[in-house]
C-alpha cells in the first residue's frame, strides 16, 4: 500500500534471475531514489547486482509509457496516436469477437515470459482471460523447458540440492552457467566454500567472469556437454570410483548404464569436446574422490538441439558416486519447492475449448509466417519477441503483416512495441501487489504497491480484468481482487514444503520460509515412474528417444570429432549468453547500462582471426541463411577454435544512442542468426546451436 510520500519500504526484486533478492527502496516525494538490499533477507543479505542497484532509473525512465495510443503509421515506424483506455478496450474486444466469429477463437494468440516474475502478473489474470477467449495457447518454452524435461526423466522432482547445502562442497563444479553474472549469491556462496578448502571447476564453452574465478577452466565444444559427461562414467566405473550400495538403493538401469558408457572412452570423447583424455580421467578421478561434490547446472548448455539430454546426463553423476547420501547433490532449478496452485491460479476450468492448438513460443516466426490456419492478432505482455525470440529476421516479417491485429503492452517503445496496432501502457513490479517465488532458494514474498503507477498505466492482471469484462465475461474469476488470487495460490496440499506459507505472515513479514523438512527424505520423494533415479528411461524409450544417456550431435553444426565433414558453408559455432549489465533484453535502453557495455561485440579466437585477415577491434559481420549481426571483434582465446561468442541482447532499434552520443545504426541483433529448431526435450530454444560464418566489413560499411 502506498502510504507515505516518503521513506524505505521492503520489496522484492522482479526479474528472471535465480536469486529473487529481498530490496529496500528508498522514497522521497514519491518517488524512488534509490534501490539497496534488504540485510535482513536470509539468503541475499543485503547484497544486490549492479542492474538493480539502478532499478529506479529504469522505473522513472523519461521514455515510460503512460498512456494508450494507436497505429497511425507504417508497422515498425513507431509513430502513434494518443486514445483513452475506454477506446483502447474497445477497439480490443472488438477485434477480438470479430475475429472469433469469423475465424475462431484460436487465431488469437497470447505472447509473454517472464518479464515480470510476478506469479499474478506473469501467468494469473491473463491465462484465465486467454483460456476464457478460447485463443491459442503458448508453450513457455524459450528458457529453461528442455533442462527441466532433462532433470526430470533422472530425478523426477524438480528441485535439487539447497543454495545452503553448497556451502559444505569440496569440490564445487559450476557447468555451463555464467553465475557471476546470472546468480551472483549462489558465486559467493561458491566462494565461501573455496575459503573451506572447496576446489572450484568451470567448465563452459567461454571462459567468462565465472570461468575466470575457477581453479580449473574445462573449455569444451558447443552442445558436447553430454559426450564429457559420459567420458567421466566410464572412468568411474572402470576405476572402482562409484558407490555400488547406493545404485543399488537408490536407482535403476546402473548395469545398463555401466556397459553403456564403455564406448565412451576418454580418447573418444576427447575427438569429441575437445577436452584432451588426461582431463578427463583426471575430472573424473577428482570427481570420484571427493565428498561432498556439488554440480551446479547452468542454463547454457540446454539451449541446443540436446540440451535435455545433457541435462538429463549430468544429473547422474551424483547418483554414480552416491553424492546424494553424503551432502552433495546437484541443482538445476529449484522452483518445485515453492509450487504454487496452478489451478487456482490459472483456473483451466474456465477454458472454453480445452482441444485447442497450442504453438511453441520458438517457433514465432513459423507461427505467423506458416501456419495453415493463421495467427490473426497477437497479444505480447512481459517479452520482446522482436529481439528474444529466435530467427528474428523472420519474426519481424510476421509482425509486419497487414493482416496482423498486435497489441503489446508494455513499460517502454520496445522493437517489438513498434510493431503494435494498440500500445498499452504497463506498470513496473514495484506499482503493483504480486507473489514472488524464487528458483534457487527458498523464500517466498509478498510485493506491495510503492509508488503510483506511472501516468495511466495498469498492471498485467488489471489489464485482463478490465478486458475480460469489455468482453463480457461475467464469471466471478474475473472480478476477484489480488490478494484473494495469492491465497488461493498458496493452498496447494499437494506441495508438502509450501506448509505455513500464508497471505496473513506474508503481510506482516514481506517474506517467509518454506518448511524444508520434507527434504530429509528427498530419495523417497521422487516422483519418476519407478520412485528412483532413473539411469535407464523406460518414458523416453516409449517416445523414441534413448534411454540411456546418450550423445547426439548437433543437428546444425559440430563437434571436434566431425568439423571436417560437417562445418561446410559456416565453420564457427555462434554463441550468445547474456552479458554483465543487461538481463535479456532488459536494460539494453537504459544508458547507464549500455555505457557499462558499449557496444555488441564479437568474441572471435586468434586462429579464426588469422584465417580471415580479422584484426581486434575492427568491424565484422557474423552470418548464415538466416541473417546477418555486425559487430566489433574481439580477438581473444577466452574459447576454443571454432567457437564465436557475442553476449547481451541489444535492441537494435530501440536503444537509443551510444553512451558517446553518436546514433547507433539500425542493425539487426544475435537472434537474427539462431535458429527456431525445437530441442530434444521439453519443447526448448536452440539458440546456441547455431553455425556462422564470419567476415571483415571495409571500413566505413
Amino acid at each position: 500500500m502506498i502510504d507515505r510520500a516518503s521513506g524505505v519500504f521492503p520489496a522484492v526484486c522482479p526479474l528472471d534471475c535465480p536469486d529473487t533478492c529481498g530490496l529496500l527502496l528508498h522514497k522521497e516525494n514519491g518517488k524512488i531514489v534509490k534501490v539497496t538490499g534488504n540485510p535482513d533477507h536470509p539468503e541475499t543479505k543485503g547484497a544486490i547486482c549492479n542492474k538493480v542497484r539502478h532499478m529506479a532509473e529504469r522505473v522513472h525512465h523519461p521514455e515510460r509509457l503512460t498512456h494508450p495510443m494507436k497505429r497511425t503509421g507504417a508497422k515498425g515506424s513507431g509513430r502513434f496516436v494518443r486514445i483513452t483506455w475506454d477506446e483502447a478496450l474497445t477497439e480490443i474486444a472488438e477485434r477480438f469477437r470479430n475475429l472469433s466469429a469469423e475465424h475462431g477463437p484460436d487465431s488469437i494468440l497470447p505472447y509473454s515470459f517472464y518479464g515480470n516474475m510476478g506469479v499474478l502478473n506473469a501467468e494469473g489474470m491473463d491465462r484465465r482471460f486467454f483460456g476464457r477467449l478460447g485463443a491459442s495457447k503458448l508453450a513457455y518454452t524459450i528458457c529453461n523447458s528442455a533442462g527441466n524435461a532433462g532433470w526430470k526423466y533422472t530425478m523426477g522432482f524438480g528441485g535439487g540440492s539447497s543454495p545452503e547445502d553448497t556451502l559444505n562442497a569440496k569440490l564445487f563444479i559450476v557447468w555451463g552457467g555464467n553465475i557471476v553474472s546470472t546468480s551472483m549469491h549462489q558465486a559467493v556462496l561458491m566462494e565461501q566454500a573455496r575459503k573451506r578448502g572447496a576446489k572450484i571447476v568451470v567448465i563452459d564453452v567461454h571462459r567468462n567472469m565465472t570461468g575466470r574465478r575457477a581453479d580449473w577452466f574445462i573449455p569444451l565444444h558447443p552442445g558436447t556437454d553430454t559426450a564429457l559427461a559420459l567420458g567421466l562414467m566410464h572412468v568411474l566405473f572402470e576405476r572402482g570410483l562409484t558407490d555400488e550400495d547406493f545404485l543399488r538403493r537408490y536407482t535403476v538401469g546402473s548395469e545398463e548404464m555401466r556397459e553403456h558408457a564403455k564406448t565412451y572412452t576418454p580418447e573418444k570423447v576427447s575427438r569429441i569436446t575437445g577436452v584432451p583424455a588426461e582431463d578427463v580421467v583426471r575430472l573424473a578421478e577428482l570427481y570420484g574422490e571427493t565428498s561432498p561434490s556439488h554440480i551446479h547446472i547452468g542454463n547454457g548448455l540446454q539451449h541446443h538441439d540436446n540440451g535435455g539430454m545433457a541435462v538429463r546426463t549430468i544429473a547422474c553423476l551424483p547418483a554414480l558416486t552416491g553424492q546424494w547420501a553424503r551432502g552433495g547433490g546437484a541443482m538445476k532449478s529449484n522452483g518445485a519447492y515453492a509450487s504454487l496452485n496452478d489451478d487456482a491460479l490459472q483456473r483451466p476450468d474456465l477454458r472454453a475449448n480445452p482441444g485447442v492448438r497450442t504453438i511453441n513460443m520458438n517457433a514465432l516466426a513459423d507461427a505467423l509466417l506458416t501456419l495453415e490456419k493463421k495467427v490473426r492478432a497477437l497479444f505480447v505482455f512481459g517479452s520482446n519477441p522482436a529481439v528474444v525470440a529466435p530467427d528474428s529476421a523472420r519474426v519481424r516479417e510476421g509482425l509486419m503483416r497487414e493482416d496482423l491485429f498486435t497489441v503489446v503492452h508494455e513499460l517502454f517503445l520496445t522493437d517489438t512495441a513498434k510493431y503494435a496496432d494498440i500500445l498499452l501502457p504497463a506498470t513496473s513490479s514495484f506499482e503493483n501487489t504480486d507473489l514472488y517465488t524464487s528458483y534457487w532458494h527458498h523464500y517466498v514474498h509478498l510485493q506491495e504497491p510503492v509508488i503510483a503507477p506511472a501516468g495511466e498505466s495498469k498492471s498485467n492482471f488489471e489489464l485482463f480484468s478490465l478486458l475480460a469484462r469489455a468482453m463480457g465475461f461475467e464469471e466471478e474469476a474475473f472480478a476477484e481482487d489480488e490478494k484473494t488470487v495469492i491465497r488461493a495460490a498458496l493452498d496447494n496440499p499437494g506441495n508438502p514444503y509450501l506448509g505455513g506459507v500464508t497471505l496473513d505472515r506474508l503481510e506482516e513479514e514481506r517474506f517467509v520460509g518454506l518448511d524444508m523438512s520434507p527434504k530429509n527424505d528427498y530419495l523417497e520423494r521422487l516422483t519418476t515412474p519407478s520412485g528412483k533415479i532413473e539411469l535407464y528411461s523406460e518414458q523416453l524409450a516409449a517416445i523414441g528417444l534413448p534411454p540411456l544417456p546418450t550423445y547426439v550431435p548437433l543437428e546444425e553444426g559440430f563437434d571436434g570429432e566431425n568439423r571436417a565433414e560437417r562445418s561446410g558453408t559456416y565453420p564457427l559455432m555462434f554463441i550468445s549468453p547474456p552479458n554483465h549489465n543487461f538481463l535479456n533484453s532488459t536494460f539494453a535502453n537504459v544508458e547507464k547500462h549500455r555505457a557499462l557495455e558499449k557496444e555488441p561485440t564479437l568474441q572471435i579466437h586468434p586462429f579464426d582471426a588469422r584465417e580471415r585477415g580479422i584484426e581486434d577491434g575492427q568491424t565484422v559481420e557474423a552470418f548464415n541463411a538466416r541473417g546477418v549481426y555486425p559487430l566489433k571483434a574481439v580477438v581473444t582465446d577466452l574459447m576454443l577454435p571454432g567457437t564465436v561468442v557475442s553476449q547481451g541482447l541489444w535492441w537494435p532499434d530501440g536503444a537509443g544512442k551510444l553512451a558517446g552520443g553518436k546514433a547507433r545504426r539500425p542493425r539487426l541483433a544475435a537472434n537474427a542468426l539462431t535458429s527456431p529448431r525445437i530441442a530434444d526435450m521439453g519443447g526448448g530454444a536452440t539458440f546456441f546451436s547455431t553455425a556462422v560464418e564470419v567476415r571483415r566489413l571495409e571500413s566505413g560499411a
